[in-house]
């Protein structure tokens, strides 16, 4: 008896079976854009995978968490190219999601019955930024720790709950250990229990809708015509495992020639060196709010602009249930028009905030 046998009479894995065979995508979805979703989920799991590597020999506090990273670059056998390639995949996972969200977004793919598909996304992105924030500060090094100090500060703006939220982050009033035993437990607990919910949520809601189709190319079907399908087994899943080696190609060229620096450990008595920044994803947004005034109409500047990315953040969640022409199956050109605005801000101030002095 074969082992597909053995398990088939204790599971009935007749309904997978047919699942397999049955399922088709539309002929179109052979697209780039179509692929950026699993090319996302794929890096989502060298994350898994690459993280639990590093939880081996990685101590969450501040007197040993720089020495146990340097001993896991310097002593640990392919080591450093575990923490290379975790670190590069981090950034590329936010890029591609960052990818995915825009491409869904000017192809009205959020539109019904996908409102949900769009919305475990959205979230899908913030927790992804959240994973970005928490883990820059683990390795405890001089950058992470002083733009950790930043970025907990921005939060400490938000209007009522400032005080609170900066409090929780940080485990008091500065960064300190207890912050970064509270980023450990964010990054490697909670974070992973709210993705993995939700990652399953979205690729239920994907797999019950199946692939959207562009309104373009839904306006030129017949009444009762249907696109042409393609087998999802072996058809398109073979093109996606191909862009996942290509993604493997990127990461392993990053990881083996642009080596991700430990720098210096971090001193809570230091002075502030000049160029501190955060990662490039959150760039846009840190010096949108550098420019803004310190006051405006007798409120902080910096408290307004805190507000206004909430507003922006809450906007893009319920994108679907605003857009009415989308619902209805028609162009929206305004909505068009926004996802193009917000790239070349996004664009624009990743490159302008990298640059800044």
């Amino acid at each position: 008896m074969s082992v597909m046998e053995w398990v088939d009479e204790r599971l009935d894995l007749t309904a997978v079976r047919h699942f397999v065979a049955e399922k088709g995508v539309p002929v179109h979805a052979q697209k780039v854009w179509y692929y950026l979703g699993g090319m996302t989920l794929f890096l989502f799991g060298v994350q898994i995978f690459t993280g639990i590597l590093l939880l081996l020999y990685y101590r969450p506090s501040s007197a040993e968490a720089y020495e146990s990273v340097q001993f896991i670059v310097t002593q640990v056998q392919f080591g450093w190219l575990i923490r290379n390639i975790h670190s590069w995949s981090a950034n590329l996972l936010i890029g591609l999601a960052f990818a995915h969200f825009f491409s869904v977004f000017f192809l009205k793919s959020y539109r019904k019955p996908r409102e949900l598909t769009w919305v475990t996304g959205a979230l899908l992105l913030f927790l992804m930024l959240g994973f970005g924030f928490s883990g820059y500060l683990l390795p405890w090094n001089e950058l992470s720790f002083f733009a950790t100090k930043v970025g907990t500060g921005i939060a400490g703006a938000v209007p009522i709950v400032g005080h609170f939220t900066l409090r929780l982050l940080r485990g008091g009033d500065d960064v300190t250990g207890a912050t970064l035993s509270r980023f450990y437990g964010l990054h490697v607990a909670i974070l992973p229990a709210l993705t993995t919910a939700l990652v399953a949520a979205h690729l239920l809601f994907v797999q019950q809708q199946g692939m959207s189709v562009p309104i373009s190319v839904e306006q030129r079907l017949e009444p009762g015509e249907r696109l042409p399908q393609m087998k999802f087994f072996p058809n398109y899943i073979l093109r996606d495992v191909l862009a996942w080696y290509v993604v493997i190609a990127v990461l392993a060229a990053l990881a083996a020639f642009y080596p991700w620096e430990l720098g210096t450990k971090a001193d809570p008595f230091a002075v502030v060196p000049p160029g501190i920044r955060p990662e490039w994803y959150f760039l846009a947004t840190f010096h949108t709010l550098k420019m803004i005034p310190s006051h405006i109409l007798g409120f902080e500047g910096e408290r307004i602009g805190v507000v206004g990315f909430g507003l922006v953040a809450a906007f893009l969640v319920f994108v679907p249930f605003l857009d009415r022409r989308a619902l209805r199956g028609q162009r929206s050109p305004a909505f068009t028009a926004i996802a193009v605005l917000g790239l070349v801000y996004f664009i624009t101030f990743t490159i302008v905030g990298h640059f800044a002095k």
